[in-house]
C-alpha cells in the first residue's frame, strides 16, 4: 500500500525556477490573453463600426417622359398643376427610376444643409468621400440658385420647406431637396446631414476651437430678431464654437464696417470646414473621435447610424497622412441683377467640376442628366 505520508528525510526537493523563466512564462500568458482580447475587440469593432450601404442609384427621367407612377417610387410630392394662388410651395419634378449605372467602389455622397430659423436652407452642400483614392470634396450650392420647378420661388433654398409642407414633414423636405439638387448635379446624394448651429458649436468647443484667418473686422449688432451679435477682430486666431459660427454666418455689417456677398460667405463656410478638418485630425484630437461620434449621434439630424458615423470617424483618423480635403462652389454663369434675385447655374462648368470631384459613377455624368433652368 502506497504511503501518502512522507518524512523530511525522504522528501526530494524540487529545483527552484529562475525568475527569468517565470517572467517569460507570465509574459507569454499575457500575450496570448492580449491576442484573444484584440481578436475579440477587432471582431466586435467590425460588427459595430461599419461603412453604410449606399442606396440604389436613381436618375431623373427627361421631362417629356412620364411613365406610370409606382407607389414605392413616388417623389416627395408632385402637384398636378401649378396653382398661381398658392404661396410659393408648388413643385413638379418628373418621376425618377432606379438606374443600372455602376457605382464606384467605396464612394459615398452626402447632402449637407443647415436651416435659417428652421425654415429655408441657408447652407447647402454636396460632399463626396472616396475611401480608395483618399479624397473628400465638398461643393457649396448658392442658396439663390435657380432650379427648374413650377413654384413661384424657384430657388434651391425653397425646396426643403416646400417638401416639408406638402411631402410629409421633415423627410418630405429632405426628399424634395435631394431631388432638386439632383437636377443640378446629375445624381441623387446617398445620405443627408442636417446641421444645427448648436451641434457645430459643441463639436468645435470639444476639439478646442479652430484656427481661422479672419480677413477683416466683422461687426454686426443690428439683428435683434435673431439675437445676432458679431464682433470678430481681423487676423489669425483660435475661434471657439460660437465665434466660429458667427464667422460662417456673417454677411451684413454695421455702418462703417464691411458687408460681403453670399459667395464670400460661402467661401468663409468652406474656410471653416477646412479649419475644422485640420483641427480634428490633430493627434491630440484623434482620441476625441468617440466623443464626437456620440455628439453626432445625439445631436445631428441624419439618416446615418452611429456605427456609420464611427466608421467615418475612423477614416478621419487615417486622414492625418494621406487624405485630401477640397472645397468648391457650384459654377454660376450669371444672375438676374434685380429682384427677385437668382443665380443661373453653368451646365458645362458643373459637369466638369462634378465629374472631377464627387461623381459616384464609373462613367461621366452627361448634360442630358441635368435639368438646368433657362
Amino acid at each position: 500500500m502506497r504511503n501518502n505520508c512522507t518524512t523530511h528525510d525522504n522528501t526530494q526537493k524540487r529545483p527552484k525556477r529562475s525568475k527569468g523563466r517565470t517572467f517569460l512564462k507570465s509574459m507569454m500568458i499575457l500575450a496570448v490573453v492580449a491576442m484573444v482580447l484584440v481578436a475579440g475587440a477587432r471582431g466586435l469593432w467590425r460588427r459595430t463600426v461599419q461603412p453604410p450601404e449606399p442606396p440604389p442609384i436613381y436618375v431623373t427621367l427627361p421631362v417629356h417622359v412620364q411613365p406610370p407612377r409606382e407607389p414605392d417610387r413616388a417623389p416627395a410630392f408632385i402637384a398636378p398643376e401649378p396653382d398661381p394662388a398658392d404661396e410659393d410651395i408648388l413643385d413638379a419634378l418628373p418621376p425618377f427610376v432606379e438606374s443600372e449605372w455602376e457605382r464606384r467602389e467605396r464612394f459615398f455622397t452626402f447632402l449637407i444643409f443647415g436651416l435659417d430659423e428652421g425654415v429655408n436652407t441657408d447652407t447647402i452642400m454636396v460632399a463626396g468621400f472616396d475611401e480608395i483614392a483618399g479624397r473628400a470634396c465638398v461643393i457649396s450650392i448658392p442658396r439663390d440658385t435657380r432650379v427648374d420647378v413650377q413654384r413661384r420661388a424657384r430657388k434651391i433654398n425653397a425646396a426643403y420647406p416646400a417638401g416639408r409642407l406638402h411631402g410629409g414633414g421633415h423627410e418630405g423636405g429632405v426628399e424634395q431637396l435631394k431631388r432638386e439638387v439632383q437636377t443640378l448635379i446629375g445624381f441623387r446624394p446617398d445620405f443627408y446631414v442636417m446641421l444645427d448651429m448648436d451641434v457645430v458649436v459643441q463639436i468645435i468647443d470639444a476639439i478646442g476651437g479652430v484656427e481661422i484667418n479672419v480677413p477683416f473686422h466683422m461687426r454686426y449688432t443690428q439683428d435683434i430678431y435673431q439675437d445676432l451679435y458679431i464682433d470678430i477682430a481681423a487676423g489669425v486666431q483660435i475661434l471657439d464654437g460660437e465665434a466660429a459660427m458667427n464667422f460662417a454666418r456673417f454677411r451684413y455689417a454695421d455702418p462703417g464696417f464691411r458687408s460681403i456677398t453670399d459667395f464670400t460667405r460661402m467661401r468663409h463656410q468652406q474656410q471653416l470646414l477646412s479649419a475644422l478638418f485640420r483641427s480634428m485630425i490633430r493627434p491630440a484630437n484623434i482620441l476625441l473621435i468617440p466623443e464626437l461620434v456620440r455628439l453626432g449621434d445625439e445631436l445631428l439630424v441624419t439618416d446615418l447610424e452611429r456605427r456609420h458615423l464611427a466608421w467615418f470617424g475612423q477614416q478621419l483618423a487615417l486622414s492625418t497622412s494621406y487624405y485630401a480635403f477640397e472645397t468648391h462652389t457650384l459654377p454660376i454663369r450669371g444672375n438676374t441683377g434685380r429682384a427677385p434675385w437668382y443665380e443661373y447655374p453653368d451646365p458645362q462648368g458643373i459637369l466638369d467640376l462634378v465629374n472631377r470631384t464627387i461623381n459616384p459613377f464609373t462613367t461621366d455624368i452627361t448634360l442630358d442628366m441635368l435639368r438646368i433652368a433657362p
